[in-house]
């Protein structure tokens, strides 16, 4: 097997790889791995040698910081494969760009783009056999960087892990889904960690969806601290249609600037869809659900791509959303003609694709 790493990079492959055994028609979506991975540690104010090796458990440290202070980052990506068996990434440098950007935030190191776009590249050719052909297949790649110098002194850690995970992916989400609007909850705030992909913003979401989910829906629409605006859908972020008018909220120190979302901002004006980026009310959403001219409501996310939402609660009132399938949905529009771009089924006039 030919393998094209960069000279400064070590590999070790695996003894024997899982490929025949993996089920790639019931993938679970994050749970089973390829067989390598790519580690990179930071200490002695360096980044040091990309290391590839089979995957397996990571050793820390009781006391190492990503435990005690949470200094914890990622980043989620896909690769697709073509018609001609070549593998492409869907605009890479915008998830560099924001990995950077969240460690800052979080007082970790910025990583260089040798490490983190040629290491990737390299470690998606060994596992080439990962990616499958046609529409809705893909691999997810999981970036993540961790704090791991020991010591439970609250400061910032001297010492960072850099890995990147690879897990082949169908569809995230399976159909319409049903949320609630947040009316107490806040994902985020002013001034804080929102627009970073930090773990901290996840492990935060977990308890009011689990309301949510108990009370029967999916997920939560997230709003800002006084609950007037709204601005992200679980994970994704969020799309109003009203008539003929596609509504997002700008990106702000509580909203991630998603690559999926601002790449469907970009297709719309291309595409000659009316698409508004201003802040979204509450109240609007809702006057324009009891007036029948509230058409759709999407999430948008690299796993998901682009998720329906068939209904929203409010105020313990649920409001039903037309079903545009058949009508002309906005949302199935772009979604497949996203899809086409990243599976390189269409033209991609943006440029966003990058072949390995």
């Amino acid at each position: 097997m030919e393998i094209d790493i960069l000279k400064d990079f070590s590999f070790t492959p695996v003894e024997k790889s899982k490929i025949d055994t993996f089920d790639f028609e019931n993938v679970q979506f994050g749970a089973k791995f390829t067989d390598h991975m790519l580690i990179c540690e930071y200490k002695n104010n360096a980044w040091q040698q990309v290391e590839i090796k089979p995957y397996a458990p990571i050793q820390l440290d009781p006391s190492a910081r990503v435990f005690h202070y949470g200094q914890a980052i990622f980043e989620g990506m896909k690769a697709y494969k073509d018609v001609n068996d070549d593998i492409w990434l869907f605009r890479p440098e915008e998830n560099f760009k924001r990995f950077n950007k969240s460690a800052v935030r979080l007082a970790m190191p910025e990583i260089d783009e040798t490490r983190f776009i040629d290491g990737l590249k390299s470690l998606i050719n060994i596992e080439k056999e990962w990616v499958r052909k046609g529409l809705g297949n893909s691999l997810y790649i999981r970036p993540f960087m961790i704090a791991t110098e020991s010591g439970v002194i609250a400061s910032p850690s001297n010492e960072f892990l850099f890995c990147i995970l690879l897990s082949p992916a169908k569809s995230y989400y399976a159909g319409k889904i049903k949320v609630q609007i947040a009316e107490y909850y806040s994902r985020a705030a002013n001034g804080g960690i929102g627009a970073a992909k930090a773990a901290g913003n996840y492990s935060a979401q977990f308890y009011p969806t689990k309301l949510a989910q108990e009370a029967g829906f999916n997920q939560i629409i997230w709003t800002d601290s006084t609950h007037t605006k709204l601005e992200e859908s679980g994970t994704m972020n969020v799309f109003f249609r009203i008539n003929d008018t596609i509504y997002t909220a700008p990106t702000s120190d509580r909203i991630l600037d998603g690559v999926t979302r601002k790449s469907l901002i970009d297709l719309a004006k291309k595409e000659g869809y009316n698409i508004e980026v201003r802040p979204v009310l509450v109240e609007e959403i809702v006057e324009a659900a009891e007036n029948g001219t509230l058409k759709e409501i999407f999430g948008a996310g690299t796993a998901a791509v682009i998720n329906q939402i068939e209904a929203f609660s409010y105020k313990d009132k649920i409001y039903e959303l037309p079903n545009m399938d058949e009508v002309g949905s906005y949302a199935l529009d772009l979604k497949e003609k996203l899809t086409k771009i990243q599976n390189k089924l269409a033209d991609d006039s943006f440029g966003w694709t990058v072949k390995i």
